[in-house]
């Protein structure tokens, strides 16, 4: 009995974790993971708990417990790091963070002696790198995604730099946030347990805003201020690492400096290069046939194996190489730029501009309207009815174009909103 209670309460978070956009697949990994970092009563209470944050009176009255029994449960989780809490005018609310980037990562970001980090690094290792359903759904599932890619900043010229706005610089995410925090890179801690870790540096994972804010007060990050959070970037420009960071123009809360051969978000844009699993930045390098030498300089810092070296047809020279840019594959990172000794590269700017979501919301509620989740948001039973919330995410769809308003009022079946969209039209 006691088993099929314990199954019962796992079973519950990973239903109540597919209610976000990017979902955690059910899986026997999954279930060995989620008994790790959290315990069979805390899965029970977690899997009740809303998505949109709350409070501990709101947590009370979900649970059915006295108000300081719950404000203890919530502290515990969120000083593990399952739970995200702010202070906001002096009083905390929470938030449960997707599996990814949430606390699947959290769990990593520091060296813990409460769990057995190896052993929760190989099942994370099982569930997303060998089992394909959760990093395909995280990644590919739509047409809008977790993350993007930030240009490499050392390598544009005065004229590229007039095109890329703010939001879409590292360094001014930095410099705009409202509190900086550094921790260890999940990705390679993971793979450090499998010994197949490189040697990219790994305190280098950072988080902003009100991510960092609660990591750090638990100590599962360490706050930094922005210019130790500037000479971080600068590290990871020398080591060729990729800034992949939250898919927002508004309060970004994480940038990873990711490698190749170790991080998630590179590791599923070569699996699943052609169903784009990052979005990218607003270049693509070009490349001067004239000066290229076909050294392969660019092929080996290429983090998703965009740049190939083919024959350069050369009557003269037989054997001469040249490098050549598969651009359906490219994040227009331009790492491969820094790393071309003869400047036969130069980043150039794409024909059509990539469209990044204002916020969080906006991303949530668009990510879930394209995997057909938009109800998840609209009736989750203990939150998203007031007024408010539904006035918040309606507003969301109807700034949605035409064919995605037809999704959302499909998805929802709801004749109410299908007038707000056709007024909204008129």
């Amino acid at each position: 009995m006691a088993h099929h209670t314990l199954k019962s309460s796992y079973a519950k978070l990973t239903e109540r974790l597919n209610r976000f956009p990017q979902g955690a697949p059910p899986s026997e990994a999954l279930e060995k993971i989620l008994k790790i970092i959290i315990k069979e009563k805390e899965a029970e209470l977690v899997s009740q708990l809303p998505i949109k944050p709350f409070t501990a009176e709101k947590a009370s009255e979900i649970w059915r417990m006295p108000m300081a029994e719950a404000q203890k449960v919530l502290d515990e989780l969120a000083g593990r790091a399952i739970l995200v809490d702010v202070e906001r005018d002096g009083k905390s609310v929470y938030t449960l963070p997707p599996p990814m980037a949430g606390f699947f990562e959290f769990s990593m970001m520091r060296l813990r002696d409460d769990i057995d980090q190896k052993v929760l690094a190989e099942l994370f290792y099982q569930y997303l790198n060998v089992e394909e359903d959760f990093i395909k759904q995280l990644f590919t599932d739509g047409e809008t995604q977790l993350g993007r890619a930030f240009v490499h900043e050392p390598v544009l010229s005065n004229e590229n730099a007039l095109h890329v706005l703010d939001y879409e610089r590292a360094s001014e995410v930095i410099k705009t946030a409202t509190h900086r925090a550094v921790g260890m890179c999940y990705c390679r801690h993971k793979m450090q347990h499998k010994n197949q870790a490189c040697d990219a540096p790994m305190d280098i994972c950072m988080t902003f805003n009100s991510s960092a804010e609660s990591l750090a007060k638990h100590g599962h990050a360490r706050e930094i201020d922005v210019s130790e959070c500037l000479d971080l970037l600068q590290h990871a420009y020398e080591h060729n690492l990729v800034q992949f960071g939250e898919n927002v123009r508004e309060s970004v809360n994480f940038i990873c400096n990711c490698c190749g051969c170790c991080c998630e978000a590179m590791l599923a844009a070569k699996r699943f290069a052609y169903l784009n699993p990052i979005h990218t930045t607003n270049f693509l390098p070009k490349i001067d046939v004239e000066k290229c030498t076909g050294c392969g300089d660019c092929v080996k810092a290429c983090p998703v194996e965009a740049m190939v070296l083919v024959s350069a047809n050369d009557p003269q020279r037989p054997k001469r190489k040249i490098a050549r840019l598969q651009s359906d594959l490219c994040l227009g990172c331009g790492v491969c730029v820094r790393n071309c000794r003869k400047e036969a590269l130069s980043l150039v700017e794409r024909r059509e501009r990539v469209i990044t979501p204002l916020n969080s919301a906006h991303r949530a509620v668009i990510m879930a309207l394209e995997r057909g989740k938009l109800q998840n948001l609209i009736f989750d039973h203990h939150a998203l009815w007031s007024h408010r919330a539904l006035a918040a995410i309606l507003g969301i769809i109807l700034k949605l174009p035409p064919v995605k308003q037809t999704l959302a009022s499909q998805q929802v079946k709801s004749r109410y909103l299908e007038t707000l969209i056709k007024k909204f039209a008129h």
